[in-house]
């Protein structure tokens, strides 16, 4: 497997996702009008960098908060959907497929004005693997700075909306 940690370091899990499941407004790399954030592994972290446009503005100067919930959202179910393909020992570039995580539950805590200019990034720790569900701790970053911290639940998608794909 260590060959396979080498080969997915650089590969983003949302490349990965079936077409069908590619169109969040977060994450979804077939939404033209959506964020298309990006999540990898870095090392035992997860990683996303985003860079906020102009309409994420709350005021002048500063992100909009939802932005970060959804940066937090996407992040922490892509997160979890690389814990799961990673537990059951493979890496993104195998042909099987990736598990798709949806949110079971979001906490967001504001800890300082997110800067809307500079690069975001998003960091991803794994702090429970179960069967289905994995629990995630995420930190959005700007400049050094944690603006954001954010714990979700994310759990594998019921068979109700994977269409066979799970």
């Amino acid at each position: 497997m260590a060959q396979h940690q080498e080969m997915d370091k650089h590969a983003y899990v949302q490349d990965y996702y079936p077409d069908d499941f590619s169109l969040c407004y977060g994450c979804g790399r077939l939404n033209d009008k959506g964020l298309q954030i990006k999540t990898r592994w870095n090392g035992d972290e997860t990683l996303t960098e985003y860079m906020p446009r102009p309409e994420h503005t709350a005021i002048p100067g500063f992100v909009y908060g939802g932005l970060a919930a959804s940066l937090i959202d996407c992040h922490s179910t892509g997160t979890a959907s690389l814990a799961l393909y990673r537990r059951d020992g493979h890496a993104l570039g195998d042909d099987v497929p990736v598990p798709r995580c949806v949110t079971a539950s979001l906490k967001t805590e504001f800890l300082k004005p997110t800067p809307l200019g500079p690069m975001m990034t998003i960091r991803g720790h794994i702090t429970e693997v179960g069967k289905r569900k994995v629990i995630v701790q995420t930190e959005l970053i700007v400049d050094g700075v944690v603006c954001v911290r954010g714990e979700v639940i994310a759990v594998m998608a019921p068979a109700s909306m994977t269409g066979g794909h799970q």
